[in-house]
């Protein structure tokens, strides 16, 4: 098996959009040879824990309104062609992902991590839910068939916290500036939302690599 590190925001749209595209490479391919896990990367590390309105947070990024939606149209037009939807119209808050991350990282211990990411990028980008918040992310752990009153009491803690902001900070001195980042065997670096085809042939090249070493 190859390793298949990923670094991964769950409110980052091309993080969404390049997860979609991998797995619609990997079902393709069928046998294919990752062992993926996921790890934290946030967006916005300065946010407010409670996250900020979204108009609020929208304006002083782009600067207007209409100038984020013509910065979004390329993201939804993205979306559409991998076969997603994302409701920006839902979106009323944009969250702090600490906790986010924290639930990804658990659900890592219990082999549910993508499950769970899965499951954070639907909450978000399809029904607009505010994944920074505990009853939302206990709720998606139950979903997940994770023990949702221990995940509770965890989020209520500061468990993991400083190790996730470690973890991300690590990554940024490493030279990463943007998700999606895709690491290959602990040494090739994939940026970005790759269409499935590009994730064939680079599953196709390993495949090729590991039968002549075998």
């Amino acid at each position: 098996m190859v390793k298949l590190d990923i670094l991964s925001d769950p409110i980052c749209p091309w993080c969404y959009i390049g997860k979609a595209q991998l797995f619609r490479a990997l079902e393709q391919v069928g046998d294919h040879p990752f062992t993926i896990e996921w790890h934290p990367f946030q967006l916005n590390p300065d946010m407010p824990e409670g996250g900020l309105d979204r108009r609020s947070y929208l304006e002083a990024k782009f600067g207007s309104k209409e100038a984020a939606a013509r910065a979004y149209a390329t993201v939804e037009e993205h979306a559409r062609s991998a076969g997603l939807t994302i409701n920006f119209e839902a979106m009323d808050r944009t969250p702090n992902t600490l906790d986010a991350h924290r639930l990804i990282h658990w659900a890592g211990i219990e082999q549910r991590q993508t499950f769970v990411v899965d499951l954070l990028f639907r909450a978000y980008f399809e029904q607009g839910r505010d994944i920074g918040g505990h009853e939302v992310l206990c709720d998606i752990a139950d979903t997940a068939e994770m023990d949702a009153a221990v995940v509770g009491k965890l989020l209520a803690s500061d468990a993991d916290a400083d190790d996730i902001r470690k973890r991300d900070a690590h990554s940024r001195e490493m030279g990463v500036t943007a998700v999606p980042t895709f690491i290959v065997a602990g040494q090739h670096a994939v940026p970005g939302a790759q269409p499935p085809e590009t994730w064939v042939q680079v599953i196709t090249e390993i495949k090729e690599k590991l039968a002549d070493d075998a």
